[in-house]
């Protein structure tokens, strides 16, 4: 390594050219509004390795350049690209003279758009999850277009979930290290605050980081970067919430050096789009820099955002049929006020401090160091010796009755029973009680009181049967990281950077609220004698308001990365070579002895570590100045995450069997054709990730035989997949045509695969049989049949085709139709399997198990493509040297009804009762569906001074 090393470096140094005589071009570069000079724009000659930033008089020069064609670029965040064509001849100097760039309010508003897709649904059993939050800085049409346009329908960019990208603020990875997601409310409704960004797509290269095969996204809060003004923006919308009002203040950087930015807002619905999902966010941001001389900055960044937000219910169609797409059993009124079951809290304040430290004119060396701590709940309906609270409990609807089949007949099955008349019952009683009765619960928890004739006077507090509670994590981590940057050459500039990662998290279940009764017993009510006992080391515990009982566990874990990347660039070519080092420690360490496993559930877990590399290089071939052609190639590995290392990490220490890292590869290739009029980009990208595991719970009957010693077939179960891979090909087209000065179009295509590569291993660990002789109740249920299912949670398929017309007087308006098609339900895995064709009381395979009536149940559900109409448009007014700007948007003009996401129910764990469930034509557990939201608005109203 270390020749190859040298190597590099001799390339570069002996690739470095003499400047050789040619032209000067200069230009200045001013605010189309304000006619004020604008710092630090980005100047480029496209498809050459000469770029310069403005500087403070917005002007820009290039020195010797030689006689040619070129296209100049002028980009800066926050306004419009101008792309110049030049023709330079033996001539001193090429004046391009005053730049005029105007404001992006397109972009811009449509970044405060972004925001409202931004809820994560994974955690709502939904393999949904949005990655429209990484492209908020793109310019790209394509890019554009699957966040804005298509980020709604849960459109992923090449099939990736964002684990797979590098999110980043100053420098600091901000991906949790539990499952590799960011959790992008830590800054939400931050938009002012967070609009200095960089994203770099798929495996191209990164200043900050090694990155992921999806991309980096790299967001910068220095203060000094901010533009000088206030900003007050508020906003109505119908989606998740329903009026927002933001401010901002950037003060620029004063003679004695300092700067500060501030930013606060509020989010609010009563009740959002989805009946009963409530919402409540506040953001509150502040940097402020110091310049210590002109070689040193330190900036401080706080963000303080905490929010709650009420879930929707995925549905079976059954459940959507009788009441509506909007329906959620979330839900009820308690005193005339909606109150919401499951509400998703998080609080996680983050404190950076940054040092710049300008080496030279050619070196930089940014260090970081943050620290982020709060807590993150998700809270349910917990109950005891008492039925479900759901009113879309399967025993509660039509289909208990009307799916009904009698005993087995030996081996055959039973005959087909529907009970119409109690169906009809359940119907009424459904249709009359569709939300959560919070007034019933609290009856429950209570005693009445009684006066000497035996009426009811009053009630008093009894032992709960219901109580609300959350699943609770409080997190602490602590980060710091170096990143260094130097151009050694004019052909050759060297990123290198280490960080440390410092994981902390207390996990545990919170008892708050006792709905009204004086105590819960902490016992698990499906187990009895020492069994039931959440902690053996405090038995019977009457467990109160503010209490932790369930579970209560921590996990800790370590993360150290390491990259270095070696950049060249000549007249013709581009091109990189990248490499990565990571090393990672998980622990888990038990606070209570749980009953089911009590040698192995208290105190410290073996240390799980990893050790990971990865390799990426890429090359540009500048055609001319306007087209260029582009590859990429990467491999890389990297450990499991947390959540998945440990097979039920609330009851026990047990570590997956056969984890191992992942193994990722990725390739693409780009062709880009730019002109002042035309833009167009096409790429086409193959990634595969092999060896991943994934972790799922869920209660199954007839899953069990008799043979496995388990006589009762029904148990809730946790599901590990190991030896899982992915692979995913497709094709990306961007196209921006200037029709006019006033009116662009666009088109936008994404064509993909995204198929499951291989057939994984499926264990099913049941609680139930567990002893102290046997610690680990896993069955092997052998392979799941997975290889070339689609798949879920996304499009793979999307079009837009969109017209923009921007009047000289300073008003846009700008319709997209956009088609989104072969998206996939979730399916179950272990009905996949070969024990899926096993009856449970015999042990032999069931007789109506034919291979053809197997492939009509098992076959992986498409849904319906959807047709998108949306239509935006603003206007800004500069009055009296201030600046108001109107946004307005309508999406899903149409009201097209479309699922996003859904998941097949693995509670038919054996194909008979699946076959019976479903030829019934009214099945109890049918599939759960996520909708996306119908017509909409967003209507944004900010001013400027």
């Amino acid at each position: 390594m270390r020749y190859f090393l040298v190597l590099l470096f001799g390339i570069g140094i002996s690739g470095s050219a003499l400047a050789q005589n040619g032209t000067q071009i200069s230009a200045k570069v001013l605010d189309a509004k304000t006619l004020k000079p604008i710092v630090a724009v980005v100047v480029s000659i496209q498809n050459t390795n000469f770029t310069q930033l403005t500087n403070s008089e917005g002007t820009v020069i290039f020195e010797s350049i030689p006689p040619a064609d070129y296209l100049v670029l002028f980009h800066s965040q926050g306004y419009k690209d101008a792309l110049f064509p030049i023709t330079l001849e033996n001539t001193l100097a090429f004046d391009l003279g005053t730049i005029l760039l105007e404001l992006d309010q397109v972009a811009e508003q449509q970044a405060a758009v972004i925001q409202l897709f931004e809820d994560d649904l994974t955690d709502d059993n939904s393999s949904s999850e949005n990655t429209s939050g990484l492209l908020q800085s793109s310019r790209d049409a394509f890019q554009q277009a699957a966040a804005f346009n298509w980020g709604q329908a849960r459109f992923r960019i090449r099939g990736l979930d964002s684990e797979n990208a590098n999110t980043m603020i100053n420098g600091i990875t901000m991906n949790k290290i539990y499952d590799g997601r960011p959790q992008w409310n830590n800054w939400g409704g931050l938009n002012d605050a967070t609009r200095n960004q960089e994203f770099s797509i798929g495996t191209t290269p990164s200043d900050y980081t090694f990155g992921g095969i999806l991309g980096t996204q790299e967001i910068n809060t220095r203060a000094s970067l901010y533009r000088t003004g206030s900003r007050i923006t508020v906003s109505a919308t119908n989606t998740n919430y329903s009026w927002r009002i933001m401010g901002t203040y950037a003060s620029g950087m004063s003679n004695s050096g300092w700067a500060y930015v501030i930013s606060a807002g509020k989010r609010y619905a009563e009740e959002g789009h989805f009946e009963g999902t409530t919402y409540d966010a506040n953001s509150l941001f502040l940097s402020i820099e110091k310049r210590i001389n002109d070689r040193n900055s330190v900036n401080i960044t706080g963000f303080y955002t905490p929010n709650e937000r009420g879930k929707n219910s995925p549905n079976t169609k059954e459940v959507n049929t009788l009441t509506s797409k909007n329906y959620n059993s979330y839900w009820g009124y308690q005193n005339g006020k909606i109150r919401n079951a499951r509400v998703k809290t998080i609080e996680e304040p983050i404190v950076m401090l940054n040092h710049y430290f300008k080496i030279n004119d050619h070196t930089n060396l940014n260090s970081a160091v943050m620290y982020q701590f709060g807590k993150i709940g998700n809270s349910n309906i917990d109950y005891q010796n008492a039925n479900s609270p759901d009113p879309a409990y399967f025993r509660k609807m039509p289909s208990y009755y009307t799916a009904l089949y009698g005993a087995d007949k030996g081996e055959f099955s039973g005959d087909f029973i529907p009970d119409y008349d109690n169906a009809e019952q359940n119907r009424i009683a459904f249709l009359a009680n569709q939300q959560i009765d919070w007034e019933a619960m609290y009856r429950a928890n209570q005693n009445p009181v009684t006066d000497a004739g035996s009426n009811i006077i009053g009630y008093e507090p009894a032992q709960s049967h219901y109580v609300w509670y959350e699943d609770r994590n409080d997190d602490k981590t602590i980060a710091v990281n170096s990143n260094f940057n130097s151009q050694l050459s004019e052909n050759l500039i060297v990123n290198a950077g280490i960080s440390f990662r410092d994981f902390n998290s207390h996990n545990y279940q919170k008892l708050l609220d006792l709905l009204g009764g004086a105590f819960f017993e902490d016992i698990d009510g499906f187990y009895s004698g020492t069994q039931a006992q959440s902690d053996l080391n405090n038995p019977n515990r009457q467990v109160k308001t503010g209490d932790r009982y369930g579970y209560n566990y921590n996990f800790t874990a370590t993360v150290l990365e390491a990259f270095s990347q070696f950049r060249f660039s000549y007249n013709t070519i581009d091109f990189y070579l990248a490499q990565s080092f990571s090393k990672t420690n998980y622990q888990r360490e038990g606070l209570y002895k749980n009953g089911i496993y009590e040698t192995i559930s208290f105190g410290k877990s073996q240390k799980l570590n990893f050790e990971n590399f990865g390799f990426k290089g890429g090359i540009l071939f500048k055609i001319s100045g306007k087209q260029s052609l582009n590859f990429n190639a990467a491999h890389l590995t990297k450990a499991p995450n947390l959540r998945n290392s440990f097979s039920n990490a609330r009851l026990n220490n047990t570590i997956v069997s056969g984890l191992e890292n992942e193994t990722l590869n990725s390739l693409d290739a780009t062709y880009v054709f730019r002109t002042p009029k035309l833009k167009a980009r096409v790429t086409a990208y193959y990634s595969t990730i092999k060896d991943a595991t994934k972790i799922s719970f869920f209660y199954a009957e007839g899953i069990f035989d008799n043979e496995a010693g388990y006589t009762n077939t029904n148990a809730f179960v946790s599901q590990t997949l190991t030896h899982l891979d992915r692979k995913n090909t497709g094709a990306e087209l961007s196209f921006e045509y200037q029709l006019s000065a006033t009116l662009k179009t666009t088109f936008s295509a994404a064509y993909g695969q995204f198929i499951f590569d291989s057939n994984p291993n499926v264990s099913i660990n049941n609680d139930a049989v567990a002893t102290t002789e046997n610690t680990n109740p896993s069955f092997d249920f052998g392979t799941a049949f997975l290889k070339n299912y689609k798949q879920a949670g996304m499009p793979q398929q999307a079009y837009s085709l969109g017209l923009e017309y921007r009047d000289p007087k300073y008003w846009w308006i700008a319709p997209n139709v956009n088609y989104l098609a072969e998206n996939y339900i979730d399916v179950s895995p272990v009905s996949r399997t070969n024990r899926f064709y096993t009856n449970p009381a015999s042990g032999f395979p069931f007789p109506e198990a034919t291979p053809e009536r197997a492939a009509e149940l098992l076959k992986q559900e498409q849904f319906d493509a959807v047709i998108l109409l949306n239509l935006i448009g603003g206007k800004s007014w500069r009055i009296k040297g201030k600046y108001l700007g109107l946004f307005a948007s309508i999406n899903n003009v149409l009201d097209s009804k479309y699922k996003t996401g859904g998941y097949e129910q693995a509670r038919n764990a054996n194909f008979r009762q699946l076959n019976q469930d479903v030829s019934s034509g009214t099945p109890s557990f049918g599939n759960k569906y996520f909708y996306g939201y119908g017509r909409t608005y967003f209507v944004n109203l900010n001013f400027s001074f």
